[in-house]
């Protein structure tokens, strides 16, 4: 005789983040009940509890449901494990002989950046960020590289208080931020001049994993009047590298 399962609600559960992470954008809850063969009151049940906890969006005026922050803390808890610093140590260190710039990598943790590698060159100037300080996403170039590779609802989520940033200078609005991203869709990475540490400029790239999404964020700081050759197509193969690494795909 078959034993019963023990917590068949966990694993429909993990079932249902599963195959959200998996989704290009939101999908209905009906669809989600058809692709995992539940039934559609119990989809329903744990949907609800889900966008309680935070793990889960409703998005009331489309009808459909995606990742939550909460669930974003979870997989950048595992972006800032041991594994994820490992691999992209040496191409980080790398980056940072190849530019003679500070390098950095930094995942996402809600709608802040935590910084888990730095090298800096010697002579190079000293930065308001360093290995685990915390630094408003929106304001840094690799929180606006991984940003721009999110859904667009999933970012609405993110910055969902228009306080998010009180008091935070340089901060934008939702609606610019949402401009600034597209722009840095259109080019391929993102850019910061000046906003987290005045007379310093920055780009990012997004790291992605295998299912399209931003496991961390490359980038590289340098003084304004530095020349700037070679910092993108340095930031952008090392970004490429470290996605190889963690079985992902290079962002476009």
């Amino acid at each position: 005789m078959a034993r019963p399962e023990k917590a068949p609600a966990a694993r429909q559960v993990l079932e249902i983040l599963g195959h959200l992470a998996r989704q290009a954008g939101p999908v209905p809850a009906a669809a989600v009940a058809r692709d995992l063969g539940l039934p559609r009151s119990t989809t329903y049940q744990l949907l609800a509890t889900m966008v309680e906890s935070g793990f889960v969006v409703h998005l009331a005026d489309e009808r459909r449901y995606c990742l939550g922050a909460a669930a974003y803390e979870l997989s950048s808890g595992y972006s800032r494990s041991e594994p994820l610093v490992r691999l992209a140590r040496v191409p980080m260190t790398r980056l940072a002989e190849r530019t003679g710039h500070v390098a950095h990598l930094a995942v996402l943790h809600g709608n802040e950046v935590l910084y888990v590698i730095e090298n800096r060159p010697a002579g190079a100037p000293q930065l308001n960020s360093d290995v685990g300080v915390r630094l408003p996403a929106q304001l840094t170039a690799s929180g606006r590289a991984m940003l721009a590779a999110l859904p667009a609802a999933q970012v609405g989520a993110l910055f969902m208080h228009p306080d998010a940033f009180a008091g935070r200078s340089g901060a934008v609005p939702l609606p610019a931020l949402r401009d600034l991203l597209t722009e840095t869709r259109r080019r391929g990475y993102a850019t910061e001049d000046g906003e987290v540490t005045p007379g310093i400029a920055a780009v990012g790239v997004a790291v992605l994993d295998h299912a399209g999404y931003p496991a961390a964020g490359v980038a590289v700081s340098y003084p304004r009047d530095a020349p700037e050759a070679g910092v993108v197509d340095h930031a952008m193969h090392a970004a490429h590298v470290i996605s190889s690494r963690i079985g992902g795909q290079p962002s476009q």
